[in-house]
């Protein structure tokens, strides 16, 4: 820490360094939990520049986060951690070609609050806006319409600073192998600091859900279900074989509130909570659980139908509930009656099992499993490299969720998603990067993206030489970095338990430890000996930055100058929007007067 310190002393005190040593990080969900080093916060691109270039100095790796929302270690790290919350203001405004040029740390619903008073919205979303829009983008973040595929495709140019410090532009017209990498870029390229995002005409939205039977679902998949409507996703519950269809369409009618009832509010969700609690010991129960959760919400009986009528930037969301793992794959829309029959037989051990060959001895899971879609084949921006939906037509999304109530995993997760990510790959899909994938290596991940991925590897590795942004998660799960060594990349030292729940608090380390020492002469200047071994392994890019530079790394760029280092004497700190509140429960919270509201829309 002396060392960073000298460091941050030798810098302009004009661009302050606003960082602290006391942070504890959580994932949204509470799975995973680390300790960085430096928890810093800009409010400037100078501020993001003068960061990038003193951790290449202190010899550290950074990680950005925004609401953490990925439940896996993606966002872990002991390095430097950087939050881009206070880099959120709105840059420009073109009304004739609908875009807002934003800072990278915006959160979805400050745009969607910002664009609606122009009469602008974000034309679609996920099930929650609480991520930041860079976080969105770079893990491939979609919703459910086959009018609309990524989040990412209404990304028109966005903003870079890479590990030599230079902000760099990118678009489809400009460094565009760059921007194809960093639409997706899992937070391993750089620190995306502007986006260009196209908007659409705010609007209402008209929903409908209604409890149908599976074979239903299955018997309109290829006429009806999927296109009558502009927005669809289902809510599959296997042990009742029903699923809950939702769809939604634009239109001029006023907001119109659902109707609700006693059991709708705190007493539904408190109510479920504690029976997914208490399944953790009889997991039998399950099943029952199920028939009689969203029997009491939905019906007993299929048919029955709620409506509202919402602004678009609210009715696309819905309620998370509880803490959970969640298990999402990719894979072609015309697989999806045999990837839902397969699952059920497993699921209920009926006939052949589904022909999955894990055990369901005394194994019981939890609902729904959602079913969402896009569609990406007439997206006219450069296709992302890692685009894990189908170039050739529509994709199906099967996500098996699993709620840790009170925060306590689910004694079914292990053997449940070694099975379900078997199926997965059996049919060829592709996972979604920031859900719980564990039981796929990178060698499949490597095999479904080809030369892909190999492309994206490529630019990766000229665009950070020396790996500032590459973690463990890169590495397990895609084969980054593997057979070669990058100084900078953080590996994976331990796991262990820690509060609350089930929680894992993740440890790692720089892969060459000693370089921060020997990083320093004498003089207590840095040598640029280490950095430049380093970056043998990967040619430089030719690539142009904005300013009409290269993008070549050039590690004997100087650091931006700062002032502000703190945090030796506060108490740990669990953050603020990132890693605090009970709104990490719930993607749309409407409160009543007996609570939360959380059934309403499922």
């Amino acid at each position: 820490m002396d060392r960073i310190q000298q460091e941050i002393a030798k810098t302009d005190p004009s661009v302050p360094f606003r960082a602290t040593t006391k942070h504890v990080h959580y994932t949204w969900a509470k799975t995973f939990s680390s300790r960085p080093e430096l928890y810093i916060r800009p409010e400037s691109l100078e501020e993001v520049q003068k960061i990038v270039n003193l951790a290449r100095k202190c010899r550290r790796r950074i990680v950005v986060v925004g609401c953490g929302h990925s439940p896996s270690t993606l966002t872990c790290t002991s390095s430097w951690m950087v939050n881009l919350d206070k880099c959120n203001r709105v840059l420009k405004v073109d009304r004739q070609k609908k875009t807002m040029l934003v800072e990278g740390g915006i959160r979805l619903r400050h745009l969607n609050d910002e664009a609606n008073k122009i009469g602008f919205t974000i034309p679609n979303l996920g099930s929650i806006d609480e991520q930041s829009i860079v976080g969105a983008i770079a893990t491939a973040t979609h919703g459910s319409a086959l009018k609309h595929g990524l989040l990412s495709e209404s990304v028109r140019s966005l903003r870079i600073v890479l590990s030599n410090g230079h902000a760099v532009r990118c678009s489809a017209e400009q460094n565009e192998d760059l921007f194809r990498a960093a639409l997706i870029s899992l937070g391993a390229l750089g620190i995306i600091t502007e986006v260009e995002y196209e908007m659409a005409d705010a609007c209402n939205i008209e929903w409908a859900q209604t409890l149908e039977p599976l074979s239903h679902i299955l018997g309109t998949w290829n006429t009806t279900l999927w296109s009558a409507k502009e927005f669809t996703r289902v809510w599959w519950m296997p042990y009742t074989k029903r699923a809950v269809v939702w769809s939604a369409e634009r239109t001029s009618s006023p907001p119109r509130a659902a109707q609700s009832n006693f059991y709708g509010e705190s007493v539904g969700f408190h109510t479920y909570h504690n029976l997914l609690y208490l399944s953790n010991w009889i997991p039998q129960l399950l099943p029952w659980i199920e028939w009689f959760i969203f029997g009491m919400q939905y019906g007993f009986s299929t048919g029955k139908s709620t409506t509202a009528v919402e602004p678009l930037r609210t009715g696309l969301l819905m309620n998370c509930l509880f803490s959970q793992f969640v298990n999402e794959w990719a894979l072609p829309l015309s697989k999806g009656p045999e990837a839902i029959t397969r699952l059920s037989a497993w699921i209920n051990r009926e006939g052949d099992q589904g022909r999955i060959p894990f055990s369901n001895k005394g194994l019981y899971v939890h609902c729904p499993i959602e079913v969402r879609v896009s569609d990406t084949t007439f997206n006219h921006t450069p296709r992302p490299y890692l685009d894990n939906t189908c170039a050739d037509g529509p994709t199906l999304y099967l996500n098996a969720t699993l709620y840790r109530a009170y925060l306590q995993d689910p004694p079914c997760k292990d053997r449940y998603y070694e099975a379900f990510e078997w199926l997965m790959r059996e049919m060829g899909a592709k996972p979604h990067y920031a859900k719980n994938w564990q039981f796929t290596s990178s060698s499949y991940i490597q095999q479904a993206f080809g030369e892909n991925l190999q492309k994206w590897l490529q630019i990766r590795d000229e665009a950070d030489p020396e790996g500032m942004f590459l973690g463990e998660w890169h590495r397990s799960a895609l084969g980054a970095g593997e057979g070669t060594k990058f100084a900078l990349a953080e590996q994976e030292v331990k796991r262990e338990p820690t509060k609350p729940g089930s929680c894992m608090l993740w440890r790692g380390a720089i892969s060459s430890p000693d370089t921060t020492d020997a990083a320093f002469s004498a003089t207590g200047e840095i040598e640029e000996k280490a950095a430049v071994t380093a970056t043998t392994h990967a040619p430089h890019s030719p690539t142009a930055s904005s300013s009409g530079e290269s993008f070549d790394m050039m590690h004997g760029a100087e650091a931006e100058k700062s002032v502000l280092f703190n945090g030796d004497d506060e108490e740990d700190d669990e953050g603020e929007l990132t890693d605090r509140g009970d709104a990490r429960h719930h993607g749309n919270p409407k409160h009543g007067f007996t609570g939360t509201r959380v059934f309403d829309k499922m």
